[in-house]
């Protein structure tokens, strides 16, 4: 869509965007890929439109990739930004859908960048959750060759995880083996690293108690390999602070973001492109990703949620990925590669996070175990499952005992 055809929508959004003040932090992310040798994430509370005109240009040119429940009060701070540094803008407002991270919303953001003739000096600048960071990263990474990509994530997951690392993917649907379509996701991407990373975590005020509890999944994830990620005293700092990230205070909020992106961003240093053989390297950060995706697009199951009731429908990414970990732990327990019992505290954290901690409707578990062999980390047809050791460190396993995996599958059967 053309500037002027968004002059109307930003001149009827007035309410004022978040509030400026807390502490703020900047972690260095370094690295050896596109754009450059490093960039800054900016955390702190009411940063974005304060930050966004300067990081495109003073007289610069930029499309901006809207997640389309955004509340408007975070898109005019935003516009007005643009243009006081007189920036030239577009806009593209896409669904933040598993089902709308695909090849063809790409290409949309895409015809939008050469409708407005966005120039390689330009950029891309994506305004929402992981879905919308994960699109525009990828069009960022093939329109013109390559353009700057600047991530203004709006969810906790997406600030804790997506935005940072310069993974970037669409998702893929295929038949299965009984006709329906199957959704592969993340299974096209791109390594394209972004220009600079702003988390504003006055965005989380909005946020659904759901999708906050989803990004805590995420920080759970880092939680359990902190020694690893170089930071012994993360899972210790988290259980102590779940009721003051529950009650979104904001200082808490940013330490919570700092840690987390600095975490990921020694793994990103060390391993980039996720091609290291010494360890697990980045592949850590797949820690119960490959029993979460396999669960994420199942239909049929439901759950207690955090007040009690019943939710029914798929499971959202982040649940999917604490019944991951969960799972992957389990396994790891019948591998005699953590000692019994290693589950309960994990249990126990995700509970009082209000993550599902088991479902019901779960198909058997040969068909979920089915389901992971559509896993990127498969080689030769083989399951390959990062799975956590002894010393909060993990191991990338070649073809895991399945009775194993099965039995960790099974229970998480409600």
């Amino acid at each position: 869509m053309s500037r002027r055809k968004h002059e109307s929508r930003a001149r009827r959004v007035r309410a004022s965007g978040p509030k400026k003040g807390g502490r703020g932090a900047v972690v260095r992310v370094r690295t050896r890929g596109t754009p450059g040798a490093a960039y800054d994430v900016r955390i702190g509370s009411g940063v974005l439109a304060r930050r966004v005109g300067g990081l495109i240009g003073p007289g610069g040119a930029a499309l901006l990739v809207i997640d389309s429940g955004l509340p408007a009060g975070f898109i005019g701070p935003v516009v007005r930004a643009c243009d006081g540094a007189k920036v030239r803008w577009g806009a593209c407002v896409i669904d933040a859908r598993e089902a709308d991270k695909s090849l063809g919303t790409v290409e949309r953001v895409c015809v939008e960048a050469a409708s407005m003739r966005l120039e390689r000096g330009g950029c891309i600048v994506a305004l929402g959750g992981g879905v919308v960071g994960d699109v525009a990263g990828l069009a960022g990474a093939v329109y013109r060759r390559g353009v700057r990509v600047i991530q203004c994530p709006t969810s906790l997951l997406a600030m804790v995880d997506a935005s940072v690392g310069g993974k970037t993917a669409a998702n893929l649907t295929v038949s299965g083996q009984d006709g329906r379509p199957r959704l592969l996701k993340n299974m096209v991407g791109a390594f394209h690293q972004p220009a600079a990373v702003v988390c504003d975590v006055a965005a989380l005020a909005s946020l659904p108690d759901r999708e906050l509890r989803c990004g805590l999944a995420e920080c759970v994830k880092h939680a359990l390999m902190g020694p690893l990620l170089g930071d012994r005293s993360m899972r210790a700092w988290l259980e102590s602070r779940i009721e003051r990230v529950l009650a979104r205070d904001p200082a808490t909020l940013v330490d919570l973001v700092k840690r987390n992106v600095a975490a990921k961003a020694r793994v990103v240093r060390a391993d980039e492109r996720e091609t290291s053989r010494r360890g697990a390297g980045r592949a850590a950060l797949n820690l119960g990703h490959t029993f979460g995706h396999a669960l994420e697009g199942l239909a049929g199951l439901s759950w207690r949620n955090a007040a009690g009731g019943m939710e029914v429908g798929p499971l959202k990414h982040g649940e999917a990925v604490g019944l991951g970990l969960l799972a992957a732990v389990r396994t790891s327990e019948r591998l005699r590669l953590l000692p019994a019992g290693a589950d309960g505290p994990l249990a126990d954290l995700l509970g009082r996070i209000g993550l599902p901690t088991s479902v019901e409707g779960l198909p058997a578990g040969e068909v979920v175990a089915e389901r992971m062999r559509d896993d990127k980390k498969v080689a030769g047809g083989a399951l390959r499952l990062v799975l956590p050791v002894r010393g909060g460190r993990v191991r990338v396993v070649e073809r895991p005992a399945a009775a194993a995996v099965r039995a960790a599958i099974e229970s998480l059967r409600g």
